[in-house]
C-alpha cells in the first residue's frame, strides 16, 4: 500500500513527508495504522548522526494504533486490535530467554539496522529502498510494519493516540524506578533532568511512596511541573554546587540517583550526593560517544556505591505497558500530563519546539 512517512534523506536533514510504498506483512509481522507517535530524544540523536542508522530512512519508535493486517503465524493480535509498539528483540539470545528483552544480545541489529533480517526494509520510494524497521516499527508514518513480538495489545479504554511513549521514553523513566533500581517506600531519590523520562521517573517514585523525591532541573516551568506531579523538592543546578544543595535536603545522602542528562559534571555531582550503599542509574544518551566522567578512585568501594546503565527501564513491554496503563486507569500514573499532541504535518516545528523546551513531550497524529 502507499502511505505517507516522514523521511530523513541524510544525517542532519529535516523530516520530509513523502509518499512511500509499504509491503505486505511478512510472517510474524503486522501492519499498524498509526494513531499517534511520540518524538523521542533517540529519534533526534539518530537524525543528527549521534547513533547509527542508514539513510534515507524513516524513524519513529513510540507508535500506537490499530492493526489493519497480519502476516502468517501471527496469533496474539488480530485485525482491529489496538496496540502500542515498543522496541524489538530477537527472542533467541540468553537475555531474551530470561525475559530481559531490553538487553537482547542483538539489540542494535534489531532496532538500528534499518532492515529486516533478510536485508529488506519493507519500504520503498520510487522503486528505491528506504531504511525502515527502526525499533521494529519506523512509526513516523501513517502506517508501520511492526512485529508480533514488539506490539502490545491494549486494554479497553486505553487512550490510543497517547500510549506510544509508553513504549520507550515513559517506559524508560518509570522502569528505572520500578524495575532497575527497585526504589523502596520511604527512601530518597534524586532525578537529574525534568524532561519526559525524568518526570516519568517522578511519577513512578510517587507510586513507590518514596519519602523524598528531589528533581534537578534548570528551567523553572519544568521544576513547577515536577512539583505538581509529586516531587517533594526541586533544585536549580545553577544556584550552587549541586551535591551541596542535595545534601542540604538529605544530609546523609540519597539512596538512589537517576541521570537523564548524560552530562559528565552532572553525573559526578549525583555520585557525590549519594549516601552509603547508594545506587546511580544512568539513562542518558551522550551526544559524544567518548564522553567520560570521574567516579573518584576510592569513592565507590568505600561507600559501597553501585553505578549501572539502564536500557528501556529493564522492562518487558508485554507486561510492563499494561501495568502502567492499569496505574493510569487508577489515577496513579497520569502520564498524559506530559504530552502535547500536534499534527504530523508540523513535525519539524514540533521537534524544534521540543528542543527549545517549550513542549515537554510531543505526540504527532497523522
Amino acid at each position: 500500500m502507499q502511505i505517507s512517512a516522514a523521511v530523513v534523506q541524510e544525517v542532519g536533514a529535516p523530516f520530509t513527508l513523502t509518499d512511500v510504498d509499504l509491503q505486505d506483512p511478512a510472517p510474524g509481522e503486522v501492519v499498524v495504522q498509526i494513531a499517534g507517535v511520540g518524538i523521542c530524544h533517540t529519534d533526534i540523536a539518530v537524525k543528527e548522526g549521534h547513533m547509527p542508522f542508514p539513510f534515507p530512512g524513516v524513524l519513529g519508535h513510540e507508535g500506537s494504533g490499530t492493526v489493519v493486517s497480519v502476516g502468517a503465524d501471527v496469533t496474539t493480535v488480530g485485525v482491529g486490535d489496538h496496540v502500542a509498539i515498543s522496541f524489538n528483540s530477537c527472542n533467541a539470545c540468553p537475555r531474551c530467554a530470561t525475559n530481559e528483552p531490553a538487553y537482547c544480545h542483538n539489540f542494535l541489529e534489531y532496532n538500528f539496522g534499518g532492515a529486516r533480517q533478510d536485508g529488506s526494509s519493507g519500504l520503498t520510494a520510487g522503486g528505491t529502498k528506504v531504511a525502515a524497521n527502526f525499533f521494529g516499527q519506523s512509526s513516523l508514518a501513517t502506517h508501520a510494519l511492526a512485529h508480533e513480538r514488539n506490539v502490545v495489545k491494549l486494554p479497553p479504554g486505553a487512550p490510543l493516540e497517547l500510549v506510544g511513549p509508553l513504549g520507550c521514553g515513559i517506559q524508560t523513566g518509570a522502569g528505572a524506578v520500578l524495575n532497575s533500581l527497585d526504589v523502596q517506600p520511604g527512601s530518597t531519590v534524586v532525578i537529574a533532568g525534568a524532561g519526559p523520562v525524568g518526570l516519568s521517573a517522578v511519577l513512578a517514585a510517587v507510586v513507590r511512596e518514596a519519602a523524598s523525591i528531589i528533581v534537578v532541573e534548570p528551567h523553572q516551568n519544568r521544576r513547577d511541573l515536577a512539583t505538581e506531579l509529586g516531587a517533594t523538592h526541586v533544585v536549580d543546578p545553577q544556584a550552587g554546587e549541586l551535591s551541596e544543595q542535595i545534601r542540604q535536603i538529605v544530609p546523609t545522602g540519597t539512596d538512589y540517583a537517576i541521570d537523564t542528562t548524560a552530562a559528565g559534571p552532572v553525573v559526578e555531582q549525583l555520585l557525590a550526593s549519594l549516601g552509603m550503599r547508594g545506587v546511580l542509574g544512568m539513562l542518558g544518551v551522550p551526544a559524544d560517544p567518548q564522553a567520560a566522567f570521574s567516579v573518584g578512585l576510592f569513592q565507590p568501594p568505600m561507600l559501597g556505591l553501585t553505578i549501572r546503565g539502564i536500557v528501556e527501564g529493564d522492562a518487558d513491554p508485554q507486561t510492563f505497558i499494561p501495568y502502567l496503563l492499569d496505574l493510569h486507569a487508577q489515577g496513579k500514573f497520569p502520564f498524559d500530563k506530559l504530552i502535547t499532541t500536534m499534527p504530523m504535518t508540523q513535525i519539524n516545528e514540533a521537534v524544534a519546539a521540543q528542543l527549545r523546551g517549550e513542549i515537554l513531550k510531543v505526540v504527532l497524529t497523522p
